[in-house]
């Protein structure tokens, strides 16, 4: 008897990829009754249903009013669902937490491990978005702002005045499975110094515990991390409509065990080495533009996956406090920032049983940037900005203010830093206090596309 597709669909089996290696291995060798079924089940691949019960996580949030309320209950909800995915093995929230996407896909402020397995979704599009801080030792923090003005760039697209991609970042590049086309070269290329927008920011101050002037940047990948997430997620649903078609697609995932899944692993530290660059250009330029050697510099990532043996640690907005998941660690030491006119957090810590090795990254949002911008609408954006920045120098790269970025944006700073001390979330060592910062704004306003409309009109 010859055996078919058909042949398999009639024994219970779902056309896959997997047919065509089985037929022709059961053809060959003549299989047939409980021999062939025995190897078709071998060769079929497993289903992985999801929990029928979430799996429990810990919970370093508390609402300290009726907004926080909303967004604790929501945030708690995205999140149990997101613990029926058959992957996940343990999870956390920070004080920081909002939710993001649909319900059961992580939120900000979210921490899950899962087995032998990359989620794509879980460090989104924004790949590696991180901090970095130099220390400019005693020099004034307005010729350091004003330095770091000339020299980065905000908003959408790339650069012209380009920095360059060192040739050993590009031959390896060139060689990687995922990374090795023309568009991730070219986005590698024009987004090098670049700093994008959104909550995105350059930001000066001085330590609270010796006066040094020290400059922190915050931002991603940007299109050469995105241009990786959307492969990675094609990738990871292929895998879940044959291994787990109950899982919901934003929770797909790609299993470490095949190899394509260790190809994916290593574009994620490329990824990293480029967003790492990303920062130190923009830094080392600064510094060269004041002649100064920087005194102290380092960063650390809160938005990637981190890989503990076979566990891979999806932190969606959450800063790695675990030295085993920063292999370029200075001192144990880590960048928190709160919003525009609070400190900048340098904290230590490790691991303990509630944070998984985790800290919150930042203040975070109890409502969206859209509801904000509604609350405020009684005030006009320069009595906004005058009210919530005062004594500061803060500068929008576009020239037009965006108040879903102003403090009354985010949540209270001193409610996100009490629950920190609260739930062991890292242990505060120095803060940098603002004197000023730069972000994109609304760059969307003189974007080249309504320039190139209006010239059309006329």
């Amino acid at each position: 008897m010859k055996i078919t597709g058909k042949t398999l669909i009639e024994l219970g089996f779902k056309p896959s990829k997997w047919f065509s290696e089985a037929i022709s291995y059961a053809n060959s060798n003549l299989l047939e009754g409980q021999a062939l079924k025995d190897y078709l089940q071998s060769m079929a691949p497993y289903v992985h249903e999801p929990h029928k019960v979430a799996v429990d996580f810990y919970k370093n949030i508390r609402a300290e009013s009726e907004e926080e309320t909303r967004n604790v209950i929501n945030v708690l909800a995205t999140m149990k669902e997101l613990m029926k995915t058959p992957t996940i093995s343990k999870g956390a929230v920070m004080p920081d937490a909002c939710p993001t996407g649909a319900m059961g896909q992580i939120p900000v402020g979210g921490v899950v491990a899962a087995e032998d397995a990359i989620h794509p979704s879980m460090h989104s599009a924004d790949i590696c978005c991180s901090v970095m801080m130099t220390s400019f030792g005693f020099c004034d923090p307005k010729k350091v702002l004003d330095s770091a003005h000339y020299i980065t760039h905000f908003g959408g697209g790339g650069r012209q005045d380009l920095f360059e991609l060192p040739k050993g970042f590009e031959e390896k590049m060139s060689c990687d499975s995922f990374l090795g086309d023309e568009k991730s070269a070219m986005l590698a290329k024009t987004q090098l110094g670049t700093q994008g927008d959104g909550n995105h920011f350059l930001f000066v101050g001085q330590s609270r515990n010796t006066g040094e002037t020290i400059m922190v940047t915050h931002h991603g990948s940007r299109g050469f991390g995105a241009n990786l997430f959307t492969k990675g997620m094609k990738v990871a649903e292929s895998f879940r409509k044959e291994i787990s078609p109950k899982t919901i697609s934003s929770n797909a995932w790609i299993p470490y065990s095949e190899e394509v899944g260790k190809k994916y692993w290593e574009s994620l530290q490329l990824v990293r080495e480029w967003t790492k660059l990303n920062h130190e250009v923009l830094h080392q330029a600064t510094c060269d533009l004041l002649k100064i050697d920087p005194f102290v510099r380092f960063w650390n990532e809160h938005n990637f996956v981190f890989k503990d043996g076979n566990t891979f640690y999806h932190a969606k907005g959450a800063t790695p406090l675990d030295d085993k998941f920063v292999p370029d660690s200075h001192e144990g030491l880590r960048l928190i920032p709160l919003n525009m006119s609070e400190p900048v957090l340098i904290v230590k810590g490790g691991t303990t049983a509630n944070n998984m090795g985790f800290a919150p990254h930042g203040a975070g949002r109890n409502i969206s940037r859209t509801q904000h911008i509604r609350n405020k609408s009684g005030k006009t954006i320069q009595e906004l900005f005058a009210e919530e920045t005062k004594g500061l120098d803060i500068r929008f790269f576009s020239k037009h203010i965006d108040i879903s970025e102003l403090p009354s944006a985010y949540k209270n700073a001193q409610n996100v830093q009490d629950q920190m001390k609260e739930f062991g979330l890292g242990e505060v060592v120095d803060e940098i206090i603002p004197y000023g910062c730069i972000m994109a704004g609304d760059w969307k306003v003189d974007a080249p596309w309504k320039k190139k409309k209006v010239k059309l009109i006329k």
